[in-house]
Order: C-alpha cells, then structure tokens, then sequence
C-alpha cells in the first residue's frame, strides 16, 4: 500500500470517486478515499488515490500535478505515512489562556493609569 499512494489536493468539494478515477486514467486506480469531515460528513477538497502497481506513481505525478479539474489546480503528490504525533486536536497547553489575556489587560490599565498620572505632573 505504501509507495503507490498519492495524496490529492484542492479538489472542487462536490468531486466524486467517478470524476476522481477518471482524472486519472490511463493509470489503473485500485482505491479513493475522499476524506470528510468528522461532523458534517462534507468533502475537505482532498483524497488520497491508490494506483496499482509503482511505475503509474511516478508518471500520475508529472502528469497530473497542476492539472486542471472542475476548474481547479490539482496538487498532486506522494502521500506520507502517518507520524504518531498529530491526532486528537489542541487539548494541551491552553488552560491557562484565560488568566493570561486578563493580566495583560490589567498591565495595559494600570500602564495608562501610568501615564496619565505622569502627564498631569
């Protein structure tokens, strides 16, 4: 599976798995996977394509990459393996954010309590 995937980006959101195989024939197309969203179940605009065999990646990258579908630029390239790290979205780190945002806003008052005190001197 790895090798012959190729990640496709800026797809008109309404392209379907017909259109996207279509964009890539000659080369034999073994699985789409349009991704969506979580909540909505809309397309993101991307998928990933599975080609059949190693020689069809190299060839539907030069010739595919920049091309256009549905009135949109293709961005075609080999996709990547997943990495551990990524998944799960931003719950770290930010339970302080609050506590921040009213120091800074009190640091800002008491400076121009500052300044004008000093003006009137």
């Amino acid at each position: 599976m790895a090798g012959k995937r190729l990640y496709v980006g800026n797809l008109p959101y309404d392209a379907n798995e017909q259109e996207i195989k279509a964009f890539f024939s000659p080369f034999e197309v073994t699985e789409v996977r349009i991704i969506t969203d979580r909540e909505s179940g809309r397309p993101r605009g991307f998928a990933f394509v599975e080609l059949a065999n190693q020689g069809d990646l190299q060839n539907a990258l030069a010739e595919r990459d920049g091309q256009d579908c549905g009135g949109r630029s293709i961005r075609v390239s080999e996709a990547k393996e997943r990495t551990g790290g990524g998944g799960g979205g931003g719950g770290g780190g930010g339970g302080n954010r609050g506590s921040d945002r009213r120091q800074r806003n009190n640091r800002s008052e008491r400076d121009s309590e500052y300044d004008n005190a000093w003006k009137q001197r």
